[in-house]
């Protein structure tokens, strides 16, 4: 059975999102730091997204054909449009990436047979999509870039009213500050 993996860029003090959008320097523009994600996130199959989320990503579509391109970015597109995308929404009508297709409700059961099913990992990228799957108990692992910012509010990573046991299995600190941290549900 495949791996549902929550994964997000947060700032030291928990927050996907600051209250101004910012959450400041945190690498995740850098080399090393991207190439890492690309290892990481290659073997993914499937994304799922909330709206927002997926309005951002989708730059991922065609990003590998701007001009000047570093060959890190280049891969990571490449890699992204080869992955499946569902995008949870009740107001996208159509989308504009391969492979992708729109549910209008988040149903745990079907997700639990969607990872029952899957030969690959898949993501959920989203603080507010993730916390449905958190309390449904879908998560398998957690993935924090953590920044070197402190914001002091926004969007959190964890949804409150939720408490998790969870077990440090790799973590790594880069050049830029940005340390990465992978917890598995105990």
């Amino acid at each position: 059975m495949a791996q549902l993996i929550y994964s997000m860029i947060t700032s030291l003090d928990g927050y996907t999102e600051a209250v101004e959008g910012d959450l400041g320097f945190g690498g995740a523009e850098d080399e090393e730091v991207h190439t890492f994600i690309n290892d990481l996130y290659r073997p993914v199959g499937t994304y799922l997204y909330g709206r927002r989320m997926y309005e951002t990503m989708v730059f991922w579509e065609t990003a590998h054909a701007l001009p000047d391109a570093p060959p890190f970015i280049v891969q990571y597109a490449r890699d992204w449009q080869a992955a499946e995308k569902v995008v949870y929404s009740t107001t996208l009508e159509s989308v504009s990436s391969a492979r992708t297709r729109i549910e209008q409700t988040f149903d745990p059961d079907a997700v639990r047979k969607l990872k029952a099913a899957a030969d690959h990992d898949l993501t959920i990228d989203g603080p507010n999509l993730a916390a449905q799957a958190i309390a449904a108990g879908l998560v398998d692992e957690y993935h924090l870039f953590l920044t070197t910012s402190v914001v002091g509010g926004g969007k959190r990573f964890f949804p409150d009213g939720v408490r998790l046991e969870l077990e440090l299995v790799e973590e790594r600190a880069f050049d830029s500050g940005l340390i990465f941290a992978r917890y598995r549900t105990r």
